[in-house]
């Protein structure tokens, strides 16, 4: 599970990582990262599983497996990282492996556009 320091919960932060942060698309998921400049409270992390998922029962599936697997690349991230995680309606039927190894795969993906190499 994921600890509730590293849970965005603000719209604000949000709505600034969707739009102005890089995007990195996946068959079930997609990943926005951006860097906050008052990123000094740890990484941050954020889910969106829309009714496009399923209804309620599996949306909450969906997001209690990502919460899950999210925690897995809180190593990776600077304190600095806003991530948010829009799940796709490929989701519902993703196991959690596959969910990670989607997630691992966006984040690589991102952190070799901007150069770094974590």
């Amino acid at each position: 599970m994921l600890p509730a320091q590293y849970r965005m919960t603000r719209s604000a932060e949000f709505g600034a990582t969707v739009s102005r942060g890089t995007r990195s698309a996946q068959p079930d998921l997609v990943l926005y990262t951006r860097a906050d400049e008052t990123g000094d409270s740890g990484p941050r992390i954020g889910l969106i599983v829309s009714k496009a998922v399923g209804n309620a029962v599996q949306r909450h599936r969906v997001s209690r497996r990502l919460r899950h697997v999210a925690k897995t690349i809180l190593d990776d991230l600077d304190p600095a990282d806003r991530v948010v995680i829009r799940a796709l309606p490929g989701s519902r039927e993703a196991i959690s492996p596959r969910l990670e190894k989607e997630l691992q795969t966006a984040l690589q993906r991102i952190k070799k556009r901007s150069g770094e190499s974590k």
